[in-house]
């Protein structure tokens, strides 16, 4: 019996001892974290605005959320969005593929090579970057000035337009830009690569397998776990895309950058730049939490058709 307290004591300060040490973590987590999520689910429930103050807040129920299915520029965001996820996850994710299966052959250098096609993916979100690819898709820049080349060499004529500016290729600066940012992917999907046995590759070449069926009958099964992950974060970090649209399309201001105001965009806008809308913009933020949440749960519940984890599980 008393050997059994002494255990009990023992194990309550082993216990007490991890419960300090995750203390700070803890409070961050329930500071940072849990206390803004719930204030933000409250203050979707009300007219709250910057400039009136907590106090003058009515609530309104779920008021804001009816509202979004009334606001012709919210559902125009929200479609902007949808369309920008459909086109740019899928490519950026060929991309890296295509480019994880170059870098996983014996060339010489490869080390350098997949350096350099990394550092796409560590400047591509910075303001910077940005500017300068704002400043590639100009009427003058290098973007036209290839195409015009190109053009006049095949007899094709050839208008220059600011990209950024048409309402019908605006999005697609966007979409190069993503693509071009596809360093983290193509790591992850030559990481899967290694871990593909040589033995499944010869023996497909012993049975006349060509190329293409090697890829569809071995590559893709084997690498369906890791385009899985891939793709779920990739479609998350895709909803929630704000710098590059920002900067480019100079926060949805002219015409063709209307093209260009994702749902990120037009919620900032709501809630910050003139103090009004708080309310609704909190709302706006909890639809997106849940639409992510949805797609991604669509995601996990498909992959039992399509992702092979090789143990049959």
């Amino acid at each position: 019996m008393r050997r059994q307290r002494m255990v009990s004591k023992l194990t309550l300060k082993e216990n007490a001892t991890g419960y300090m040490f995750l203390l700070p973590w803890l409070i961050g987590f329930f500071l940072l974290t849990v206390f803004p999520m719930g204030m933000s689910l409250y203050l979707s429930m009300t007219d709250y605005t910057l400039k009136s103050g907590l106090d003058q807040a009515n609530w309104i129920w779920l008021g804001n959320y009816i509202r979004m299915f009334h606001d012709a520029e919210y559902l125009k965001s929200l479609g902007i969005t949808l369309k920008y996820v459909v086109i740019s996850v899928p490519l950026k994710l060929l991309f890296a593929l295509l480019i994880a299966m170059v870098m996983n052959r014996k060339l010489r250098f490869v080390g350098l090579y997949r350096a350099i096609y990394y550092i796409p993916t560590l400047l591509g979100a910075s303001i910077a970057i940005s500017v300068v690819w704002k400043r590639m898709f100009h009427r003058q820049g290098p973007i036209n000035v290839i195409l015009s080349n190109l053009c006049d060499m095949l007899g094709i004529n050839f208008t220059a337009k600011t990209w950024y500016t048409n309402p019908n290729l605006a999005i697609y600066t966007l979409v190069l830009l993503t693509v071009w940012q596809f360093g983290s992917s193509m790591i992850i999907f030559l990481a899967g690569l290694k871990q593909i046995p040589d033995e499944y590759y010869e023996a497909a070449s012993v049975d006349g397998a060509n190329t293409v069926q090697k890829f569809f009958s071995i590559t893709i099964p084997c690498l369906s776990p890791v385009i899985l992950f891939n793709l779920v974060m990739q479609t998350i970090n895709a909803f929630q895309a704000f710098t590059q649209a920002y900067v480019i399309g100079g926060g949805g201001s002219s015409v063709g950058a209307k093209s260009m105001q994702f749902y990120t965009i037009y919620l900032y806008k709501t809630g910050w730049t003139a103090f009004t809308e708080m309310g609704y913009a909190s709302a706006m933020a909890w639809v997106l939490l849940i639409m992510i949440a949805l797609v991604t749960l669509v995601i996990f519940k498909s992959s039992g058709t399509w992702v092979n984890y090789g143990g049959g599980e």
